[in-house]
C-alpha cells in the first residue's frame, strides 16, 4: 500500500483511459471472460490486469512461446520461420516479444502462416517498440493481440523487458528457444518457463557460433529438450496423434507426422527463375517462372523469410529486385 498510494490519482487514471480508447485497446481484467487463466500459475507475480490491442480471446487459445538473440544469424533465421511454420500448421498460436531477431523472425513467420500471434511488450501498446516494429505491430493487432501489462503511454526500460518475459512465458503451453548467446535475454523467459513448470524446448546449433551458446547450456545444465524438427516440437507441445492427423489433412504435415519439404512447386520456379548472380524484378521473375506477378510476389516474400532469396530496394523508389541468396 505505502507503494501505490502516492499513484492513486483520479485524474491519471482517467487519462489512463482516454489513451487506451484512442489506442483501440481492451482492459483485460482477471474477471473478464477473455483472461488467459494460465497467468494465475504465476501466482502473487500474475499481472494485475492487461491491456490488448486486437482479439482478447486469442490470450487463452494454445499457444508457443518463441523467442531468441536479437542479433540472430541467417541460421537462426531459418530454423525459426520452420519451427514456427510447423507449430502453426497444427494450429498454435505464436507468443513472442515482437523485439528484433528471433521475435521478430517468429511473429511474420506466423503472418505468413495465416495463423495468430500474440505480442507482449514492454511498454504501452500505444508504443510501438522498437519503433521500427510500428508496421509489424499493427498487422499483428489486425489479426492477431498486442498485449502489455501496463498502462498506455508507458515507455519501455530494461526490468520492465525482463519483467514482461514472465508474462510471455505464462501465456504459452511451451517455450522454445531457437538461438541464444550466453547473455541473451531469452534464457531470463526461459527462467520463467521452469518455475511455472512450463516445457522448455531448444535448438541445438553449431558449437563454433557464439549465438547458440545459450542454447547448449539450456540442454547441457538445464535439461532443456532438444528440439531438431517439427516432429519434435509437437511432442514438446504434446499433442496427440488425432491433432496431428486433422494439421495433416489441412494439408501442414504427411500422414506420418512427419514436416513435408517446405519448398514448394512455386518456390522452385521461382528460384530457377532468379539469376545466381544479378538481380531481377518481380516483373522478370513472374514472365521467366510463367506465374503472375501476385503468386511470384507471395513466394519471393515467403522464401526471404526461409532465407532463400535477398532482395535490395533501388534508388529513386524504383522496383524492388531479387536475387538468389549465395552461401556465405
Amino acid at each position: 500500500m505505502k507503494r501505490w498510494l502516492p499513484r492513486l490519482d483520479r485524474v491519471a487514471v482517467l487519462a489512463d483511459i482516454s489513451l487506451a480508447a484512442a489506442a483501440k485497446a481492451h482492459a483485460v481484467l482477471p474477471e473478464s471472460a477473455a483472461w488467459p487463466m494460465r497467468l494465475n500459475d504465476l501466482g502473487p507475480h500474475a499481472p494485475v490486469m492487461l491491456w490488448a490491442r486486437g482479439e482478447p480471446s486469442l490470450l487463452s487459445q494454445a499457444s508457443l512461446a518463441v523467442v531468441g538473440a536479437r542479433a540472430c544469424t541467417s541460421y537462426g533465421t531459418y530454423v525459426t520461420a520452420d519451427l514456427v511454420s510447423s507449430a502453426c500448421a497444427a494450429g498454435i498460436t505464436i507468443t513472442s516479444g515482437a523485439a528484433y531477431g528471433i521475435d521478430a523472425v517468429a511473429h511474420r513467420a506466423a503472418l505468413a502462416a495465416e495463423a495468430p500471434t500474440i505480442a507482449v511488450l514492454a511498454g504501452g501498446v500505444d508504443r510501438p517498440y522498437p519503433s521500427a516494429h510500428g508496421a509489424l505491430l499493427e498487422k499483428i493487432a489486425s489479426t492477431g493481440v498486442v498485449c502489455s501489462e501496463v498502462v498506455p503511454g508507458t515507455a519501455p526500460t530494461r526490468w520492465r523487458f525482463l519483467q514482461r518475459n514472465r508474462i510471455i512465458a505464462a501465456l504459452s503451453q511451451a517455450t522454445l528457444i531457437t538461438e541464444a548467446g550466453l547473455r541473451s535475454g531469452s534464457l531470463n523467459t526461459a527462467g520463467h518457463s521452469a518455475e511455472i513448470g512450463r516445457p522448455l524446448g531448444v535448438v541445438p546449433g553449431p558449437v563454433t557460433s557464439p549465438a547458440s551458446l545459450g542454447c547448449h547450456r539450456l540442454i547441457r545444465e538445464y535439461g532443456a529438450t532438444l528440439i531438431s524438427n517439427g516432429a519434435d516440437l509437437r511432442e514438446l507441445l504434446g499433442l496427440s496423434d488425432l491433432e496431428v492427423l486433422n494439421a495433416s489433412e489441412a494439408g501442414g504435415l504427411s500422414a506420418n507426422g512427419v514436416d513435408q519439404p517446405r519448398e514448394s512447386a512455386m518456390h522452385r520456379r521461382v528460384i530457377d527463375a532468379l539469376p545466381l548472380r544479378g538481380w531481377q524484378t518481380v516483373a522478370v521473375t513472374a514472365r521467366t517462372a510463367g506465374a503472375d506477378v501476385e503468386e511470384v510476389s507471395a513466394a519471393l516474400a515467403e522464401l526471404e523469410l526461409l532465407g532463400c532469396v535477398v532482395r535490395r530496394e533501388t534508388p529513386n523508389g524504383g522496383d524492388v529486385q531479387w536475387s538468389q541468396k549465395r552461401g556465405e
